[in-house]
């Protein structure tokens, strides 16, 4: 048995992971970073950049369809599945292969491959010929697909969002279950490919979204796109052959039944926790097994643990998780001494068509506080029109009384590029007057925002209570 003393133990190299480590080590020496798969974040394999790579097929496909809005006709696209699936497999190979290569250029003898399981508060036992007794440790394993019991008579027919990116060929059918940020994403691409596709939901959600008119909005326009039920009546999932039959009631309450080639559960993520050996320690746990921690410091307690990134099931976002690993491994490397982190404001884009985005504070959050909604829709905005991408709706949120950016949701054109400026006028603490202060050229799809902002501001400014308000008035 070998055994090791470090100074600072990271379990997990992914995005959290490299980060907490690169943080530790800035103030520790001895900083061993342990991973029992193969290297490549999550991200780089089998999410946010081989799905990016799917989507931007399906973008060539579904723009070349609509050419003939603008008078252009160039006949309908003929898409090469083999070809498709090639370019997605040789395009992240090539990602994965500039993660692996940073992550390989940490000295070998920080490095330990191996699942490492707790023995005791500072003990950590990785496979069977490794032991590593560490000051501090941090938590940074991950997550992965939440697979639902109902689904497993699937089989083989049965996959996740990690199975499509090592697709030889494109399908001919797949039902997705999930209409979240992977099932959308996916989901739309693959119909866009040709695919057939049918997709169900649960209790009306639809990507992140909180707010009640953007998301019905938004469930409304990616129906007439592609079969979406986010609140579907689903009686049984069953294998017949090489097929999935799905039996369902459709919106009118009639029984119905689809057969597909495969079945995509996009349910969700669940956090590798469950056999890290928790009960050998004195860590407290949620209801979920996820050690409870201060979001601030991610600190486990009062303990000399840490934990970051989707293995905290808080954000599970890339940059998310790299702030959470840097804040836990600064930490860790300056234990006992703790400081809260700087962290940015909450920002997340799905990569559908349109776009979905959130920043700040969702309108979940803001209920029942004292808050006005700026309103816009992108169905006659100049820039969006002339795009032919005029569907949208969003909804800004302001303080009533501070007149503060408090958050917004989205689904439209661009919205990437939109929630990038609210996120940092969210971030900057801007009230609606400052930001509308900012200059906005002509014609964009921004300008869309703008009239969001000054329904915002008007509203403000009809307000007695709000700072705004009173300004207007003389006040």
């Amino acid at each position: 048995m070998q055994k090791i003393q470090a100074d600072v133990a990271v379990i997990g190299a992914g995005s959290a992971g490299l980060a907490a480590y690169r943080a530790a080590k800035a103030h520790q020496k001895r900083v061993v970073l342990i991973e029992g798969g193969a290297y490549g974040t999550t991200c780089a394999r089998v999410g946010c950049m081989p799905s990016k790579l799917l989507i931007a097929a399906a973008e060539a496909a579904h723009h070349a369809r609509h050419a003939p809005l603008f008078g252009v006709h160039p006949g309908g696209p003929r898409i090469d599945g083999r070809e498709v699936m090639d370019r997605v497999r040789r395009e992240r190979d090539r990602f994965v292969g500039f993660v692996v290569e940073s992550t390989e250029a940490i000295p070998a003898e920080d490095r330990l491959h191996g699942h490492a399981r707790f023995l005791g508060d500072h003990t950590l036992q990785v496979d069977d010929d490794i032991q590593v007794q560490a000051d501090r440790i941090v938590i940074a394993t991950g997550s992965r697909p939440n697979v639902l019991p109902m689904f497993k008579s699937a089989g083989d027919r049965l996959i996740v969002n990690d199975d499509v990116f090592d697709w030889q060929d494109l399908p001919e059918s797949v039902v997705v279950f999930g209409p979240g940020v992977i099932g959308l994403e996916l989901g739309q691409a693959l119909h866009r490919l040709g695919v057939r596709v049918r997709m169900f939901g649960v209790g009306g959600l639809v990507g992140p979204l909180t707010d009640p008119a953007v998301r019905s909005y938004a469930e409304t326009t990616f129906a007439t796109e592609f079969p979406l039920d986010a609140d579907a009546a689903v009686e049984t999932v069953e294998r017949d052959g090489e097929a999935v039959v799905v039996t369902f009631r459709d919106r009118n309450g009639s029984k119905k039944q689809e057969r597909f080639q495969y079945l995509l559960a996009a349910t969700g993520r669940r956090p590798n926790v469950d056999n890290l050996g928790f009960e050998n320690t004195s860590l407290k746990l949620d209801a979920r097994g996820v050690p409870e921690f201060d979001p601030s410091t991610m600190q486990c307690g009062r303990t000399h643990i840490f934990i970051a990134g989707d293995a905290d099931n808080q954000l599970p976002l890339l940059h998310e998780a790299s702030d959470e690993g840097r804040i836990a491994g600064d930490n860790a490397g300056r234990y006992p001494f703790i400081a809260p982190g700087k962290r940015r404001s909450p920002l997340s884009v799905v990569f559908s068509d349109p776009q979905i985005a959130m920043i700040g504070e969702t309108h979940a959050a803001i209920r029942g506080r004292p808050h006005v909604v700026g309103t816009v829709s992108f169905e006659n905005q100049g820039r969006s029109r002339v795009m032919g991408q005029n569907k949208g709706l969003l909804h800004v949120y302001a303080d009533a009384v501070t007149c503060r950016l408090l958050g917004a949701e989205m689904i439209g054109p661009r919205a990437e590029h939109i929630a990038h400026l609210l996120s940092w006028a969210h971030q900057q603490r801007l009230s609606i007057g400052q930001i509308l202060d900012m200059p906005f050229y002509h014609p964009v799809v921004e300008e869309g925002l703008r009239t969001a902002l000054r329904d915002a501001q008007a509203q403000l400014e009809e307000l007695e209570t709000s700072e705004c308000g009173r300004a207007a008035s003389g006040g």
